[in-house]
């Protein structure tokens, strides 16, 4: 059985297909599961969130969309984990992008 699932994994990672998008989702909302760490800074709208994680001994500040799965809202795929320098530079330019906001 072991050799089957060696042999399953290493052929996803060689594919491009549709089992091989869905593979690393699973593994990545296990980890995230697994840490409880997670701080909700707001919610931007129904399924998107601002969260402050501690992910890998790492401070990250993500930015998210959720989806309900098994009636437990669940991080997917879409969105974007800023590391703390990351999101420093980001802040300092909340000036500009605001600005930029009010030409249009």
């Amino acid at each position: 059985m072991s050799e089957r699932g060696k042999r399953k994994d290493e052929h996803d990672h060689a594919s491009d297909g549709d089992s091989e998008g869905h593979a690393p989702s699973k593994k990545y909302q296990k980890k995230d599961s697994g840490d409880s760490d997670d701080i909700v800074v707001c919610e931007i709208s129904k399924n998107r969130r601002v969260t402050v994680r501690n992910w890998n001994g790492k401070i990250w500040v993500d930015i998210r969309e959720f989806y309900v799965k098994d009636g437990k809202q669940l991080p997917g795929k879409k969105g974007i984990s800023l590391s703390i320098d990351q999101w420093k530079v980001l802040r300092d330019h909340a000036d500009k992008i605001d600005s930029a906001l009010a030409e249009d």
